[in-house]
């Protein structure tokens, strides 16, 4: 009788069973399928930012080996490649923090100073001090950049963002070398540079392009102003 009533009932409740069997082998076949595509994607995306970072510092071989003069030259190419006008390298000492000026695509004026360090040296205040005191007040920047072939302190970076100068690091100028303008940069400044991320606007994705800009010539040299090379500046190699 036992036997019977089992037999019944199984005929009544085994597609039910079936059905939760097969529910939870799928449930449990999506649950895998979806983790090991979020794996993949981070494993990718991991892979995809250090080859990005490799190219980087490919292309910031051949900047680390240019003279300052030649690197400032460089930096006034690479404006006349995103649309800037009437740009001119000073090229000289006693300039007052403005070693390249010229206009952005849209007309407003913008003043650069370069300093072209040892990737392993770090901006201090007291340099962002000084080109605070002069881009507006004696040049009139309505677009204040700071660019540098290493990092900024993070007190010189806090100084650069509360006063609208663009702090552009070593990581920014290796994307900017690489072919993203220097308007899609502008809104990264103060990310990206070793601390914790933050802009001073809304942050917006560099706008990469094809880079169309001449490429570093010259052979790696001396960097710093006439005479003694100055403190950080890459030696002769």
């Amino acid at each position: 009788m036992t036997l019977l009533a089992l037999a019944l009932v199984w005929k009544t409740v085994w597609p039910y069973v079936v059905a939760v069997v097969l529910v939870g082998l799928l449930g449990g076949a999506g649950w895998w399928l979806r983790r090991t595509h979020l794996r993949t994607v981070a494993e990718h995306r991991a892979w995809q930012t250090e080859e990005e970072n490799a190219a980087r510092e490919r292309s910031m071989a051949e900047v680390d080996a240019m003279t300052w003069q030649r690197f400032e030259r460089y930096v006034a190419e690479l404006c006349r490649r995103d649309g800037c006008t009437q740009v001119v390298v000073s090229g000289k000492s006693g300039d007052l923090g403005a070693d390249v000026v010229g206009r952005m695509p849209d007309g407003r004026r913008l003043v650069i100073q370069c300093k072209h360090y040892a990737p392993h040296r770090t901006v201090p205040s007291g340099d962002m001090q000084k080109f605070l005191g002069t881009a507006k007040a004696e040049h009139a920047a309505d677009v204040a950049v700071f660019v540098a072939t290493c990092g900024f302190t993070r007190e010189a970076e806090r100084l650069a963002v509360k006063h609208e100068i663009v702090a552009m690091h070593r990581n920014l100028l290796g994307a900017w070398v690489r072919g993203s303008t220097l308007e899609s940069l502008i809104p990264l400044n103060g990310a990206g540079n070793g601390h914790r991320t933050r802009s001073l606007r809304d942050a917006r994705g560099t706008a990469a392009r094809p880079a169309t800009g001449p490429r570093p010539q010259g052979p790696p040299g001396q960097s710093g102003r006439s005479g003694a090379p100055g403190p950080g500046h890459t030696r002769p190699r």
